[in-house]
């Protein structure tokens, strides 16, 4: 484990680094406070610090101060080292964020033990913020293809909406499904029409752009936010979609599955809410659906046969 130590006496910090060393950690050193506390402030700030109470610059009292005003889900563990005695000298060490003091001079033993304590402490919070990452993941992404589900859809939306109306980007929302889906189903079986799924948004994935939002809306319907410039129309995009996907069968147990999609697209115009885009896309999805299936059809704009 990587341990910080903060100690202006060379002899104190040589035998705190040699007993921590000796049983496997990494030991970061410094000799006064303000360098201790640059430390605690990198990104790979080690998570278990030993601090003197007494140092120039800043005092270990003082770390631990500034050390509890750092925003993160995993602060540090901090040992305050001190010779000072009295209670009331303890009590403000831990009222000003040490989580555990040890007594000048030290035991070897003790010390370690103390450590150890720290160390486990410091682990299990890694693995409950594990854990949590692990929850808000699955409540917001679709369990079967990985990509947002529909409420974190609808948060994401409402984000990008909310960007738009600062900077003015030009955005569109697209909704597509497989054609014949139903078909797929019948004659392969649902399993294989899960397959299908996933294969298509591995294929919609490779032809997004890392500021464009994917979720499933459900069944076999996903919807898409992009950002364009205003000089691009958005058709350029969900044609690239379209046609990716029709020109790419999708691998599954059963064999190659040949699929094509149908795109209908909203542009955001001044004034939209979340319900209404994506009213307008379904009813452009509708329409592409009515008109032949395998194209985009665009809201609001007049219908073109695909080329």
């Amino acid at each position: 484990m990587k341990i910080l130590i903060a100690d202006d006496d060379v002899t104190s910090r040589l035998v705190l680094s040699g007993v921590l060393r000796k049983h496997g950690h990494e030991v970061v050193e410094t000799i006064n406070g303000l360098d201790a506390w640059d430390a605690m402030k990198r990104p790979d700030a080690p998570k278990l610090a030993i601090l003197d109470w007494v140092m120039p610059g800043l005092s270990g009292v003082d770390v631990c101060r500034r050390a509890r005003t750092i925003e993160t889900s995993q602060p540090p563990y901090i040992i305050l080292l001190t010779s000072l005695d009295q209670k009331a000298d303890v009590v403000t060490g831990l009222e000003a964020g040490a989580d555990d003091y040890l007594a000048k001079p030290f035991d070897p033993g003790e010390l370690l033990a103390r450590v150890d304590v720290g160390r486990r402490l410091v682990e299990l919070q890694a693995k409950l913020d594990e854990a949590r990452e692990a929850l808000v993941h699955e409540a917001m992404h679709d369990p079967l293809t990985g990509v947002l589900n529909r409420r974190a859809f609808a948060g994401a939306l409402t984000r990008e909406l909310s960007r738009k109306r600062r900077y003015e980007n030009v955005l569109a929302v697209g909704i597509c499904d497989i054609d014949y889906f139903k078909q797929i189903n019948d004659t392969y079986g649902h399993q294989t029409g899960d397959e299908v799924l996933c294969g298509l948004v591995r294929l919609i994935e490779k032809s997004l752009r890392g500021h464009d939002v994917l979720g499933r809306h459900g069944g076999d319907e996903f919807v898409v936010v992009t950002e364009h410039r205003r000089e691009d129309g958005p058709g350029i995009l969900y044609e690239r979609l379209r046609a990716s996907v029709a020109n790419n069968p999708i691998p599954t147990s059963a064999g190659d599955i040949p699929i094509t999609i149908s795109f209908g697209v909203k542009l955001v115009d001044a004034g939209d809410t979340e319900t209404g885009l994506l009213a307008a896309a379904d009813r452009a999805l509708y329409e592409a659906k009515g008109s032949g299936r395998d194209r985009v059809r665009i809201a609001d704009e007049p219908q073109r046969a695909n080329t």
